[in-house]
């Protein structure tokens, strides 16, 4: 299999966000969860209120069931994985579906489209949750 048919499975499996949805659905409670490196979050910004968590944290972070889960992480909870341009943000939102996460999802075209899309955008830097 390769990258693009891997990525193609993902979102087959995904009811992807575009960035005026995700922000809605963050203000109804979604969880936005940012993978990006905190270069590319210190250089471009962050969306308020989402929870930086980096790719290699993820699973462990916000598995519904593991005993190293973010606060408030469970099986149904709304989860928009970010990324750069909403690509690793799609496989990521698969693994968490295989996780549990039933409502996982990603961003379609990632902090760029939803800085392009004129949505709030805060200094970056944020430490990500270790």
């Amino acid at each position: 299999m390769t990258v693009d048919e891997m990525l193609a499975a993902a979102r087959s499996a995904l009811d992807r966000a575009e960035p005026a949805d995700a922000w809605r659905l963050q203000a109804e409670g979604a969880l936005i969860v940012d993978i990006r490196p905190i270069a590319y979050r210190e250089a471009e910004g962050e969306i308020p209120g989402s929870v930086p968590v980096e790719r290699i944290h993820l699973e462990w972070r916000l598995d519904p069931a593991g005993e190293h889960r973010l606060p408030g992480v469970h099986a149904d909870l709304p989860v928009i994985v970010v990324c750069n341009e909403g690509y690793a943000s799609s496989l990521a939102a698969a693994d968490l579906r295989r996780l549990g996460l039933s409502r996982a999802t990603d961003l379609v075209g990632g902090f760029r489209a939803w800085r392009a899309a004129g949505l709030p955008v805060r200094p970056g830097g944020t430490p990500a949750v270790p």
